[in-house]
């Protein structure tokens, strides 16, 4: 917490070092108790910044609170950048108000449509330490960026958002910090917790980022996806980080929690980076040179280099911004020859589209003794309509062909929660259900498919339907081919944030090598569902244990390439022997 504090102090010491102490800027996500309101960093790249968010569940959180050291007293203007998530012909449903030493005030925040100034009044900053506070008053996720103090009332940001606030803040072009390993890695789902112990226990110093508190991506306690697969050849690896088969949104994957971030911080050489957020990567002669990250409360940054990289992120950001080549979205069924007369376009459009399997939002609720209330929520009508619902499994999932996984990511979240809440409103309504009350509803979405980056080989259906033998096969899988698609597709009367799902069952199938590591940037490996497929050929890899085999097997392959002072497509090219008999000491 001090080093909270520590942060805001220097930010704003930086502007008075500057010559413009008549404006201060303030990130939310900074704020040095943060209440009942949590930090919300997936949708970073889209709006330019973590933010606060007071996810209620309806029930008004616990106040986020900070302390800010003015140099100069007198009377200042107050912004306050946020968004009302759901306008429209009611009452917005994320709504908060902010206090300045004690002062609350008057106009309530949230209130205007996308991410936006408002301007909340003026106040008399009469001493140097400035208490402010978010008083959060529906529960229903109100959110907030950034707080601006200002001498002058004009409007705080120009058309760049982003361009504006690194000069607010004046963050150099490079971090000031700068950390050497043998190989990072981006992501701490169930991927690169594998690719990092698996490299960490043949001595390789390693970097795991990732930007959530705890390890494990939508096998986390934040999650809560229960992991599916095999263990292939990596049991022993995949059991210190994997989770039971409990129903997905369950209580119980705290327990595995526990275990994995456990295990993972046990490896002395692991350095591990919970709560960085990757925000770029450059390449130089299609090398990767470094990958920079910012700690998502304090905005401190940590320049990465070394020799290798892997991209565990799932949405491919590392090859995105390294320049890696990729795909995105459903292939025409002519693309790989992937049709299947009985699915139809289900499976494999005539024309490549952008639909992709979608992201889920998991929520459990609880029945008790009591009577709980829940209001009515017109804000939620439109999405949930008359659908009734006291619980959500896997196939509570959105995508849509005009929505973008990762570029409208925060409306994808929004509209699950809409339906979440909507649903439960419906549902409440109904005497047997007047017992039940929101226990849990996740915030973050977790994803099942959206950037493939590309590698020397292309995995597809064709390979599972063959029964592809692969010289360097090093992940094996027995689960069916599942390919999710939305049921609105196939019955226009049912909810569009419901899915089925397709299914091709087959005794056993592998993945080489050659889809784990990028086809053009010759430093970088990929595991998880990022990795070097079509669209229908991620349907059955995709899952957790799979993609853990993945991380581990690019574990291992970046200790041949430093054995041997090589770039990953060596390892199948001059060392695959080698390789595979690494891999076969691990079982």
């Amino acid at each position: 917490m001090k080093a909270l504090k520590i942060t805001v102090f220097v930010i704003l010491h930086l502007l008075f070092a500057k010559g413009i102490a008549q404006e201060v800027l303030i990130e939310a996500e900074s704020f040095i108790h943060k209440g009942g309101w949590v930090v919300d960093p997936q949708f970073v790249e889209q709006m330019g910044s973590p933010y606060l968010m007071a996810h209620g569940m309806g029930v008004p959180v616990e106040n986020a609170k900070t302390e800010v050291n003015f140099n100069k007293k007198g009377k200042y203007y107050v912004w306050v950048r946020t968004k009302n998530w759901a306008p429209g012909n009611w009452e917005a449903p994320g709504q908060f108000k902010i206090s300045v030493n004690g002062k609350v005030l008057k106009k309530n925040l949230g209130t205007n449509p996308d991410w936006n100034w408002e301007y909340v009044g003026n106040v008399k900053i009469k001493s140097e330490t400035v208490a402010v506070e978010f008083k959060d008053l529906t529960g229903f996720n109100g959110r907030c960026d950034a707080i601006y103090f200002s001498k002058s009332k004009n409007l705080p940001a120009d058309a760049n958002e982003t361009t504006w606030r690194k000069e607010k803040l004046a963050e150099t072009l490079a971090p000031e910090t700068q950390k050497t390993y043998d190989l990072v890695i981006t992501g701490g789902g169930l991927a690169g917790c594998a690719a990092a112990i698996a490299a960490a226990e043949q001595g390789l110093k390693v970097a795991l980022i990732h930007d959530r508190p705890v390890l494990g991506g939508n096998a986390s306690d934040e999650v809560r996806v229960h992991s599916l697969g095999i263990y292939g050849k990596f049991e022993r690896i995949l059991k210190m980080i994997d989770t039971k088969h409990y129903p997905n949104g369950s209580y119980k994957a705290k327990y595995d929690q526990e275990k994995r971030d456990k295990n993972v911080k046990s490896f002395k050489n692991i350095d591990l980076f919970l709560n960085w957020r990757a925000y770029d990567a450059v390449s130089k002669n299609n090398s990767i040179q470094y990958v920079d990250a910012k700690n998502t409360s304090t905005g401190d940054r940590i320049r990465f280099k070394a020799p290798r990289f892997v991209d565990s992120t799932g949405d491919g950001w590392i090859g995105f911004w390294a320049g890696a080549e990729y795909s995105y979205g459903r292939e025409s069924y002519k693309t790989y020859n992937e049709s299947w007369d009985k699915w139809g376009e289900l499976w494999s459009p005539e024309e490549p589209d952008d639909f992709v399997m979608g992201a889920s939002v998991l929520w459990q609720t609880k029945k008790t003794d009591k009577v709980h209330d829940f209001p009515e929520l017109p804000w939620t009508k439109a999405v949930a309509k008359d659908h009734k619902a006291i619980s959500g499994e896997w196939y509570w999932e959105f995508s849509r062909n005009d929505l973008h996984q990762i570029h409208d990511a925060e409306e994808i979240r929004d509209h699950m929660l809409k339906a979440i809440y909507g649903s439960f409103a419906n549902a409440k309504k109904l005497e047997k259900n007047k017992n039940h009350k929101l226990e849990w509803v996740s915030y973050l979405v977790g994803k099942r498919e959206s950037r493939r980056l590309i590698g020397d080989y292309i995995y597809t259906f064709n390979d599972v339907k063959n029964n592809t033998k692969f010289k360097d096969a090093v992940v094996e899988e027995t689960r069916e081919v599942d390919v999710h698609y939305q049921r609105n597709l196939k019955d226009h009367e049912e909810p569009d944030f419901l899915s089925e799902a397709l299914f091709y069952k087959t005794e056993k199938y592998y993945v080489p090598y050659r889809t784990l590591y990028s086809k053009n940037i010759k430093n970088l490996f990929m595991a998880g569902r990022n990795f070097s497929s079509s669209h229908i050929g991620l349907g059955g890899p995709r899952v957790m244990l799979t993609t853990g085999q993945m991380g581990a097997a690019v574990g291992l392959a970046a200790v041949i390439c430093k054995k041997h002072d090589v770039n990953p497509r060596e390892v199948y090219a001059k060392y695959l022997q080698e390789y595979l008999d690494l891999i076969d000491t691990q079982q």
